[in-house]
């Protein structure tokens, strides 16, 4: 099956919404798995009306292909500039690809990457202990392995 020809027809569908695809994947055996994320939120009806424009483009006897209609899940990892737009001003764990994990808020994205602003413990010049200092880090998203909103169940 044709993922860019599903994905156009997807995308003609949810014209004027505030939903976007974030992710189309096809195994071998063409089940195909389409994410969808919004700047508000995405509904049930959503998955289900998307679903329904799919099939009425494509046969599912001629192509033989089976549909999952999502919403990207909260805690997933971020793979889109305008879902990182979505969530400026809340935190983020954004987990490096050199192994580091930085826990923050993101104060901007842009095309080239992320800033974020967290406090951390610094060691000082002539002191015995570290102090907490706010710092603001530019990364780019080459750097990212992962970035997802964090959610604090406490």
């Amino acid at each position: 099956m044709d993922i860019s020809k599903l994905i156009e027809v997807v995308e003609e569908n949810l014209q004027g919404s505030d939903v976007f695809v974030v992710e189309c994947t096809s195994t071998p055996s063409n089940e195909i798995s389409l994410i969808l994320d919004a700047d508000s939120r995405v509904s049930i009806d959503t998955c289900v009306a998307v679903s329904r424009a799919v099939d009425a483009v494509f046969d599912r006897d001629v192509e033989d292909f089976s549909l999952m209609v999502a919403s990207a899940g909260i805690g997933e990892p971020l793979k889109l500039l305008r879902q990182y737009k979505k969530i400026e001003g809340s935190p983020i764990e954004v987990l490096l690809k050199d192994g580091i994990k930085i826990l923050g808020t993101l104060d901007q994205a842009t095309e080239e990457g992320i800033t974020i602003s967290y406090d951390e413990k610094v060691a000082v010049e002539g002191k015995k202990r570290k102090e907490l200092q706010h710092i603001v880090r530019q990364i780019a998203f080459e750097d990212i392995k992962t970035a997802k909103e964090y959610l604090d169940y406490k």
